[in-house]
Formats: C-alpha cells, sequence, structure tokens
C-alpha cells in the first residue's frame, strides 16, 4: 500500500497537485477507488485503478469520445495508464440517486433528461457514435454474462456446482432472443446507464446537465440496452406509470419507433430479452460481490431483481429461458438468499 501511495504522489506532483488536500469518495463495484483533491481553489478526483485488476485506458477512450459528441463526461486531465491513475473533472455529488432522495419530487424531470440523453445519442449514426475497434456486444458475451446466474448464484444457493450438460442448457436457451436483439441498430451501449451512475450538472443547458460516469465497459450494441438499464434498475423500484412514460418519450424521440408498427414491437422484444440478460448477469454479480469481495450489501437488492427478471421472461422469445429457470431455480430457491456463510 506505501508503494502505491507513492506511486499516486508523484503523479499527483507531476501533473501540478503536489500537496493537494485529499479525502475518499463512496467506492462502486470495482477495485477502483476515489480521492477528492482540493488545491489552491481548484478541485478534481483521482482515480486510483490498479493495473493487475483494472485499466483506465477504456474509461479514458470513453470519456474523450462522449466528450467529443458534446456529451457531460468528466474531462481527462491527465493519465498514467502503465500505474492505473487518471486525473479528472469534479463533477461533484448530486448523482441523480442523491437528487432523488432528497427532492422525490424532481424524479420525472431527471428521467425525462435521462431518456433525452440516450435519444440524442441513438439517433446519430453508429460511426459516429461507436468508436473504431469497440468490442460488439456479441453472442459470446452476452452469453459470459448471463452464466454469472447459473456459475455463482445457483452454487450458492444449491451448495454444489452446476452440472456441465445443465449449464449447456441454459446456454441454448438464449439463442434465439439473442437473434432478436442481434436484428436492432447498433449504437454506443454505455452498459451501467441509471440513476447511480448520472450526475446533476447544475448551471449546465439541455443534455449537458446530465453528467455521465462508469461507462468503461461500453460497447457496440443494441439501443435497447440503456434505456433498459435505466427504467429496470436493480437497486431502485420504478413505478409502472414512469416507466410507461419515459418509454412512450424514448419512442417519440426516435423516427424509426414513432409510430406503431414491427420497428417499435422488435425493439420492444429486445428490450425485454435484454432486460432478462442484464437481470439474470446482476444476479451472479451481487452474489459474487458478497462470496468473492466480502460485499454483502448488494444482496439486499436480489429480489428485486428476481421480480425484474420474472417479468421479463414474460417474453414469448425466452419462452426456453423461462423453462430452464422454472425447473432449475424453482421460487423457493429464488427466494433463498446466498447469504455470507460461504464466504467465510
Amino acid at each position: 500500500m506505501a508503494d502505491r501511495e507513492t506511486t499516486a504522489h508523484d503523479f499527483l506532483a507531476q501533473c501540478g497537485w503536489a500537496g493537494a488536500d485529499c479525502w475518499p469518495l463512496a467506492g462502486d463495484a470495482s477495485f477502483r477507488h476515489y480521492q477528492r483533491l482540493s488545491l489552491d481553489g481548484r478541485r478534481a478526483v483521482l482515480m486510483d485503478a490498479p493495473p493487475e485488476t483494472e485499466d483506465v485506458r477504456p474509461f479514458a477512450l470513453i470519456a474523450r469520445h462522449l466528450l467529443g459528441l458534446d456529451l457531460s463526461a468528466p474531462e481527462i486531465l491527465a493519465e498514467d495508464a502503465v500505474n492505473g491513475f487518471l486525473l479528472l473533472e469534479d463533477f461533484g455529488d448530486d448523482t441523480f440517486t442523491r437528487v432523488l432522495a432528497q427532492t422525490p419530487e424532481a424524479e420525472a424531470g431527471l428521467y425525462e433528461l435521462a431518456v433525452d440523453v440516450l435519444a440524442d445519442l441513438h439517433r446519430r449514426p453508429t460511426a459516429d457514435v461507436v468508436p473504431r475497434g469497440l468490442e460488439t456486444y456479441n453472442d459470446a458475451k452476452l452469453l459470459e454474462e448471463a452464466c454469472l446466474l447459473t456459475d455463482w448464484y445457483l452454487p450458492a444457493i444449491t451448495g454444489h456446482n452446476i452440472d456441465a450438460a445443465v449449464r449447456d442448457g441454459f446456454i441454448a436457451a438464449w439463442r434465439n432472443g439473442f437473434a432478436a436483439v442481434h436484428g436492432q441498430p447498433r449504437t454506443l451501449v454505455l452498459r451501467d446507464y441509471h440513476v447511480d451512475n448520472l450526475i446533476w450538472l447544475d448551471g449546465r443547458k439541455g443534455i449537458a446537465r446530465c453528467g455521465l460516469l462508469d461507462f468503461q465497459d461500453a460497447v457496440a450494441g443494441p439501443a435497447a440496452y440503456d434505456l433498459m438499464s435505466l427504467l429496470e434498475d436493480a437497486r431502485r423500484n420504478i413505478s409502472a406509470d414512469l416507466k410507461r412514460l419515459m418509454l412512450a418519450r424514448y419512442a417519440a424521440a426516435i423516427p424509426e419507433l414513432a409510430r406503431p408498427g414491427p420497428d417499435r414491437d422488435a425493439f420492444k422484444t429486445a428490450f425485454a430479452v435484454l432486460a432478462a440478460q442484464r437481470h439474470a448477469k446482476v444476479i451472479g454479480i451481487f452474489t459474487r460481490l458478497c462470496l468473492r469481495d466480502g460485499k454483502a450489501d448488494y444482496l439486499i437488492h436480489i429480489p428485486r431483481v428476481w421480480r425484474l427478471l420474472e417479468a421479463s421472461l414474460g417474453e414469448p422469445m425466452l419462452a426456453p429461458v423461462a423453462a430452464w429457470i422454472d425447473r432449475h431455480i424453482p421460487p423457493d430457491l429464488r427466494a433463498a438468499s446466498p447469504g455470507t456463510e460461504a464466504a467465510q
């Protein structure tokens, strides 16, 4: 740790922040750590991402790309990719989550702003919004993530590893659904687009008031993903009325979806399939965070995510997935918590 601190101090000295006051900021589900810096009236945020577990280059790449699209990502003030440090513009503490807790009546306006950011991004040509060489959200990646449910949650609640043939059946069950997803227009998918990762930037105008964070895992993929991530939040209950209004707002802003028809139907199917995939992934991730990383706080959200997953499985294209889950994770197992015993 002392060596890491020395390397961080050297980085700050090299970019003109030697002697800055610093204090820790809340972390996230990764191995990254953040500190707020203050020096001579200036403020910034230090991202400390140990290179043995993290890579700052994707964050820097997407941040600069989003800034080039006139969206509000943090400016990269200094970078040391080898040692895993970024010095970032400080967006402050007003995450949408915090604003909603303090001002519940702001809910509709904040969600409208978040939807408008996505609509602006998704109306642009793919070549403009997807950086060259960006990874594609293909079947292999979608399945790798969905299998976090079988590889972490299922063993945690049953006490034994899943049989390979049973796991193969889970994988096969997704194929038709993913085929529908890949028929959607491709755009930049930020991958973790929800109120915890959006910042209210007072003083800016239009969609620039929405600050963007945690986009280092961005991929090229279907537009429905980020909208689904926003409206089917693993950590926050969203009313059916608000979801309906935001879906309608988004559809009205996208020419291909503005009227009922095959394009809108295909988008709804993709939304449901991607919702099921994400919720399966998140249940697995929250389990892994508990058992591997000792972060049990995430377990409280698993019942909500199961409800969201069960609702999304009503999509006919997901009938094979629904049947697999009913057989191998019946409702009594879904009610079980991975707990912390297995981690001890």
